[in-house]
């Protein structure tokens, strides 16, 4: 695809992650939060927040991707991360309403994306992504039940059948992109003392941030792989 249609495309998308991060990932935030004081008194925040990230993410992941059969894909795990980065945020927990519908839209769009992309044994990689990644922070919250909830370990499903469609590359980054995104935030967090060392920090958005940034940087992306553009 030439540069300048992949700008286009690239903003275009922005443009859709604004729009729907304003309207109904926002309220769709607003209607998982379990605080009524957070459902009355912050939407016009949330509405700001959930259309930056959602901008943001829809258009470099556009960018980076182009106009392949995987992006609708890629996009509805973006929206879907924008609102459970959103509700972890403020109270610390991923719910298993928007958990689960987003993992069965992505796999729903995998599964046409693999043919389309003449990459059939890419959602079987995909299968083989969730099951591992979920099992890798099944194990960690076995060990350390502290420090890893179970809302986590029901991400990584999620997070591992987005990466594992792009290959063991960009599984193994969103893995360690997570605990290095982190440990920087939690680094911060004690240095500017917004939490103290009994104080616990929601893993969540570290775990979409890192998948996102997989998504970024994996050298096994379709461009690279020879995947085919729409049309």
């Amino acid at each position: 695809m030439p540069y300048e249609s992949v700008i286009v495309t690239a903003l275009g998308c922005a443009v859709l992650g604004a729009a729907l991060g304003w309207w109904p990932l926002a309220a769709r935030t607003a209607r998982s939060l379990r605080s009524p004081s957070g459902r009355r008194g912050s939407l016009r925040t949330l509405r700001i927040a959930a259309a930056v990230v959602t901008a943001a993410t829809f258009g470099a992941l556009t960018a980076r991707l182009g106009a392949t059969w995987v992006l609708p894909a890629v996009l509805a795990f973006a929206a879907g991360a924008t609102v459970l980065a959103l509700v972890d945020l403020i109270e610390h927990r991923l719910p298993n309403a928007v958990v689960f519908p987003t993992l069965a839209a992505v796999a729903v769009l995998l599964l046409p994306a693999s043919i389309m992309a003449g990459r059939p044994g890419a959602f079987v990689w995909a299968l083989v992504g969730a099951a591992a990644m979920f099992a890798v922070f099944l194990l960690l919250a076995l060990i350390s039940p502290g420090s890893m909830g179970m809302g986590d370990v029901k991400l990584a499903l999620l997070i591992g059948l987005v990466l594992g469609w792009f290959g063991l590359s960009a599984w193994v980054i969103g893995l360690l992109g997570a605990f290095v995104v982190g440990g920087a935030t939690s680094i911060v967090a004690l240095a500017t003392r917004r939490v103290t060392l009994r104080g616990s920090i929601p893993f969540g958005p570290s775990m979409l941030a890192g998948a996102v940034i997989a998504l970024l940087l994996a050298g096994d992306a379709p461009s690279l792989l020879g995947i085919p553009a729409i049309g």
